[in-house]
């Protein structure tokens, strides 16, 4: 499946979640599982909705460490919709909550992962600085990603769990900052193929859809 591009960029991280609510709107009702929402914008974003968020810290609904044995604290298709926003890469256990996301869902299940390449690209070409989530604090930090991946190996981690659960992918693409269209074209000339997405894009996305409900 070939990813298109959306150009956005969050400056803040309540836009990301204006943007969740507005983007995925039509998948997003009745009841709804807000996995990792830490403060919940999404809480007063989607009034409409039944919502419930989960984490271990911030202001969720249920409280809960997501990187626990314990399976998430609901009946198989309880929700119709469940959202899974910048979450996964901070979990140890990510394969068995992406598992959970997918019992849990009775229609669409909504995933975004991040491309840990772009964040570090600049700083390793040009031998200096930190970026966040990674390297090694002298103090042991609140939170960090737990998995450094690229565009390419989000997208093949999002294809395959569709092939092992039996979903529907609705959408699969990436998000990207906007540039100026020559500095884009030259980008892509250097950079072809999925190459460009591994260097530039910020996001990758996925609605799944469950064939079986």
């Amino acid at each position: 499946m070939k990813l298109h591009t959306e150009l956005i960029h969050f400056k803040e991280r309540a836009n990301r979640s204006e943007y969740v609510a507005h983007r995925f709107q039509k998948y997003l009702k009745n009841r709804v599982a807000d996995i990792g929402c830490f403060k919940a914008p999404l809480r007063n974003l989607l009034a409409d909705c039944d919502y419930i968020g989960v984490d271990v810290a911030g202001n969720p609904d249920i409280q809960l460490n997501l990187d626990s044995k314990d399976p998430l604290p609901f009946q198989p298709n309880e929700f119709d919709a469940v959202l899974c926003i910048e979450v996964l890469e901070h979990l140890d256990n990510l394969h068995v909550v992406f598992d959970e996301l997918i019992r849990i869902s009775k229609d669409y299940i909504i995933v975004s992962l991040p491309n840990c390449w772009r964040d570090a690209r600049r700083k390793i070409e040009k031998g200096s600085g930190d970026f966040l989530h990674y390297g090694l604090p002298v103090e042991k930090p609140l939170d960090r990603h737990k998995w450094f991946f690229n565009c390419q190996q989000a997208e093949e981690f999002l294809t395959y769990q569709a092939e092992k659960h039996n979903l529907n992918i609705v959408e699969l693409f990436v998000t990207e900052k906007p540039k100026a269209l020559l500095v884009k074209a030259f980008r892509k000339l250097l950079h072809p193929g999925q190459k460009y997405n591994n260097r530039y894009a910020h996001t990758v996305w996925v609605v799944y859809e469950k064939k079986e409900k």
